[in-house]
C-alpha cells in the first residue's frame, strides 16, 4: 500500500470486486498445485536421473554404432552409420526431457514418460535374445519401470503444476465445506 491508501479507503476498477486485494504477480499466491521456487522432491530429482542416464546410455550406444560402422565391413557401414546418428538424435528427447524436468517445467514430463514406455518394448526383445543382452533387457525395463512410478507420482505432478483431467486451470480443489455448497 502507498502512503496515499488507507485500508478503508474503497477499491475502484478491478479491485473492486468482493475477494482480497489484488497482490503483485511477485507476491500472488498460485495455488497448491504450482510449483514452489527452490523446492523439488527428491522423487523427481531420482525420475530426471533415470531419464537422463538413458538419454546418456543412448549417446554411448550411438557413438558405439558409429565407430563400428566406420572401422567396419562396407556393406553394413551405411546401416550402422545410420543406426549410431539416429541413436544419438533420438538421445536428444530424453536428455532435453531431464534437463526440464530439473528445471520443474511442466512440459518435460510428457517427453519423459514417452521415453519410458518406448524403453519398454526394447528391453522386452532384449530379454527375448539368447545372449548378453538379457542382463541389459532387465536393467532397462527396471529403471524404465521405476522412471514411470516416479513421473506419474502426485508429489512429482503438483511440483511441475500439473493438474488432473477435469480440474480448471485456476481452480484450487475443494474443501469439505466447499464441496457440498455448490449441489442444492
Amino acid at each position: 500500500m502507498t502512503s496515499e491508501q488507507t485500508p478503508d479507503a474503497p477499491r475502484t476498477g478491478r479491485a473492486a470486486r468482493s475477494g482480497p486485494p489484488a497482490q503483485d504477480s511477485e507476491t500472488a499466491p498460485t495455488g497448491p498445485a504450482a510449483p514452489v521456487a527452490g523446492a523439488r522432491p527428491r522423487r523427481l530429482t531420482y525420475a530426471a536421473a533415470l531419464v537422463a542416464l538413458e538419454g546418456l546410455a543412448l549417446v554411448v550406444a550411438g557413438l558405439w554404432m558409429l565407430v563400428l560402422g566406420v572401422a567396419g565391413d562396407s556393406d553394413d557401414r551405411q546401416q550402422a552409420v545410420t543406426g549410431g546418428i539416429t541413436l544419438v538424435v533420438l538421445a536428444l528427447l530424453p536428455l532435453l526431457a531431464a534437463r526440464g524436468l530439473l528445471a520443474l517445467r511442466s512440459w518435460s514430463r510428457g517427453p519423459a514418460v514417452i521415453t519410458q514406455i518406448l524403453a519398454l518394448p526394447v528391453a522386452y526383445n532384449l530379454l527375448q535374445a539368447d545372449s548378453v543382452a538379457i542382463p541389459a533387457g532387465i536393467v532397462l525395463g527396471v529403471v524404465a519401470i521405476a522412471a514411470l512410478v516416479l513421473l506419474i507420482n502426485r508429489e512429482t505432478t503438483r511440483a511441475l503444476g500439473i493438474r488432473g483431467p477435469g480440474r480448471a486451470q485456476d481452480e484450487e480443489p475443494p474443501t469439505g465445506q466447499q464441496r457440498g455448497a455448490g449441489r442444492k
